[in-house]
């Protein structure tokens, strides 16, 4: 059964594709549970060239309704209409009233693109640069995780895209998150798409942005469930690089299972 719960559509002004093109594709690729998970949008607009307009919400949800009207009872898949959220506490009552309540997602995901630090806002993809940056990132992701909205976390290990070294601050930052992960039984994704981005040199070896092999060594010492997606940006995409993380799960033997809920 193979299973993808992370997909992007042209909305979030990054991707390529809408809802239909990826169902499609999905179905040659023999997925029987696809989950959409776009950037949601955010009622302050905040971050806008990396998300939806909020005016696309309601076309969003509806377009997902109706490919799940129209091939669901025809092919053995189930469509699942999910977002990937930046968490904080003043967009709590949009998640849970609008996004949970008024749209009917079926989920929503925790991803720390985004984390305050010293009062301000500052991006994990460039801007961990140092112990404070990294520390910031790792509070804010478990106060994500323990915030109750979450059914999984997108590519916790997102740090090692800008904080380079692996040293004793990301062993312990890394500690508190699959502490925290495993306290609140709450599932982590190895993203597949970390393993598309070009590698970089750190310390004259190759290695991806992430995922973050000692990362997820370190997972095989705590009790939590890992979730495998491609995190698609295009139709082509669904799946791609699930097989390295399912290696990289099975080098250190971890629980990689499903989500619970059908649509």
């Amino acid at each position: 059964m193979y299973t993808d719960y992370h997909i992007h559509t042209f909305r979030c002004k990054h991707a390529t594709g809408d809802i239909v093109d990826y169902v499609e594709a999905a179905i040659k690729k023999n997925v029987s549970v696809l989950g959409f998970s776009d950037h949601t949008p955010l009622p302050d607009g905040k971050w806008p060239h990396i998300r939806m307009d909020l005016s696309e919400l309601e076309s969003y949800v509806l377009a997902i309704e109706e490919a799940q009207k129209k091939y669901q009872s025809e092919h053995e898949l189930t469509i699942l209409k999910g977002m990937e959220c930046e968490y904080a506490d003043e967009y709590r009552s949009f998640y849970q009233e609008e996004l949970l309540g008024k749209w009917g997602l079926d989920y929503l995901i925790a991803a720390g693109h985004f984390f305050p630090c010293d009062g301000s806002w500052i991006g994990a993809h460039s801007y961990i640069k140092g112990k404070k940056e990294l520390f910031a990132y790792t509070d804010h992701l478990i106060a994500a995780m323990a915030s109750g909205l979450f059914t999984f976390v997108a590519h916790p290990d997102l740090f090692g895209h800008s904080y380079l070294p692996w040293d004793e601050n990301t062993i312990a930052c890394s500690h508190a998150i699959l502490q925290a992960a495993s306290a609140l039984s709450i599932p982590l994704e190895i993203n597949g798409n970390g393993f598309r981005q070009p590698m970089i040199n750190v310390e004259d070896k190759q290695r991806c942005v992430y995922p973050l092999e000692p990362f997820w060594e370190l997972a095989t010492g705590y009790d939590i469930l890992v979730i495998i997606n491609s995190d698609a940006h295009a139709p082509e995409d669904i799946l791609a690089n699930t097989s390295d993380a399912y290696a990289l799960a099975e080098k250190y033997r971890l629980k990689v299972g499903a989500l619970s809920f059908t649509a």
